[in-house]
């Protein structure tokens, strides 16, 4: 096992695998930008390193950097967490070629994984359903105009190297097409480095269903089952639940064991999350696979009893699994909030200071934040304060849960989304589990946060 793990990340992530460390007898190097100086990541860590200032190319995402701060400290390993170098396969190559393990897949399987589009024909190939969609990045406008002519409108315009909602465009008619491809190009150069996009067919009411799944150093990989992500706004996830209230056994094994076939197919190691969309008709599509931890993890840590960053870390150590595909028993619902300082009227980012900060507990409640009374919320990263994870018995249990840790959840100072999140556990459509990934907008037009 190692014995001293860098990571390559912040916030509540950073203290989260700080904390399994510690259980496994494993010293912590924190890395952190000058905002970051007072955040308890950098607290709890046994060693910090300050990285560089505000901006994230210039820290967080700075290899240079991280990469000097681990050969100061001697550390074995790096855990890059989520986002930032996660899903940067250069990041993975370079650690492996200093000597240093990459807590995550091989630069090869993100590098397949990575370029969305790539990965949709490879899949196609091997016979796993895609979306209907272009072949490959499309590089002209003209391109862009006959493939949405011909798969039908609405289509979705996706950044190949893209996630996390940014470089995306739903077009509903061919006259927008252009403009929306164009706009789409520039996020996505902007956001990943690569302006490269790709076009799929837009269904209209789905489920954004993904599984999670982990691949050991024997080839074996196994399925966690699966979470429903389908609220979300502008492709963000903003809940997260598991099990998915649509799906029963047979499609469960359906969906995890070709979740399976994908995995395989990239010659998979280490935590990975497949993701798919769920027509009305429960019909299955591939989308993309996600070579790093979920935000979400936490909903199938609840349900399945299996620490993820334990096993990531296991893994990256050489070890393999110690469960198989038959002891991994899913009980009980999970539910997450992400719990965003942002305006809920708007989505606006709004960062400050926190005057006041009171945690929900009690059976069945959980609480994965790096926030603290007097805690500044920077305006350089992301905006999410914490993840509100509840576990119960069934759904119906789960709900309430939330509903009284919502309430009991005090954060002043600045505006969250916690408002929000009331009336949706209140709102009917949703307790009875009948919602799509378009169930937030027509929510919203009908409710004020």
């Amino acid at each position: 096992m190692f014995k001293k793990i860098l990571i390559a990340n912040r916030g509540e992530i950073a203290l989260r695998i700080i904390r399994t460390c510690k259980e496994l007898g494993i010293k912590t190097v924190a890395v952190y930008s000058s905002p970051d100086e007072n955040s308890l990541h950098v607290r709890f860590a046994d060693e910090h390193i300050c990285i560089g200032p505000a901006d994230s190319s210039l820290s967080y995402r700075n290899i240079p950097n991280i990469l000097s701060a681990a050969e100061i400290t001697g550390v074995e390993a790096i855990h890059p967490g989520y986002g930032f170098l996660a899903e940067n396969a250069h990041f993975a190559e370079v650690c492996e070629s200093v000597g240093i393990k990459f807590i995550g897949p091989s630069p090869e399987s993100i590098s397949l994984m990575g370029d969305k589009a790539r990965a949709r024909d490879v899949m196609k190939k091997k016979g796993i359903p895609v979306m209907p969609g272009s072949e490959g990045v499309v590089t002209k406008e003209d391109e862009a105009l006959e493939i949405a002519g011909k798969i039908g409108y609405p289509v979705i315009i996706k950044a190949s190297a893209g996630g996390g909602g940014r470089g995306m465009r739903v077009v509903n008619k061919a006259e927008d097409l252009v403009s929306a491809y164009n706009i789409a190009q520039g996020e996505a150069a902007a956001a990943f480095g690569d302006g490269g996009v790709y076009i799929e067919k837009y269904f209209l009411e789905p489920r954004h269903i993904e599984v999670q799944i982990m691949g050991d150093n024997k080839g074996q990989i196994l399925y966690l089952g699966e979470r429903d992500c389908s609220i979300q706004r502008r492709h963000q996830k903003l809940i997260e639940e598991s099990p998915s209230p649509v799906i029963d056994e047979v499609l469960r094994r359906e969906m995890c064991n070709m979740a399976v076939e994908v995995a395989r197919e990239a010659n998979y190691k280490n935590a990975g999350t497949v993701e798919f969309l769920l027509d009305k008709d429960h019909n299955f599509y591939f989308m993309e696979m996600n070579t790093r931890i979920q935000v979400e993890y936490p909903v199938t840590e609840m349900v399945t009893g299996i620490d993820m960053i334990r096993e990531q870390i296991r893994i990256a150590a050489g070890r393999s699994l110690e469960f198989r595909q038959r002891d991994i028993k899913m009980r009980g619902h999970s539910i997450e909030c992400r719990v965003n300082a942002e305006c809920p009227e708007a989505f606006t980012p709004c960062p400050g200071t926190i005057t006041t900060y009171h945690s929900p507990g009690g059976l069945g409640v959980r609480v994965d934040s790096a926030a603290y009374n007097n805690y500044t919320v920077p305006p350089f990263y992301d905006s999410m304060i914490a993840k509100l994870i509840v576990y119960g018995d069934n759904r119906d249990e789960a709900i309430s849960r939330m509903k009284m840790a919502l309430d009991e959840y005090i954060i002043e100072g600045l505006k969250t989304t916690i408002p929000l999140y009331k009336k949706i556990f209140a709102d009917p459509i949703f307790q009875k589990g009948k919602f799509s990934t378009n169930y937030l907008e027509k929510f919203l037009a009908n409710n004020t946060p």
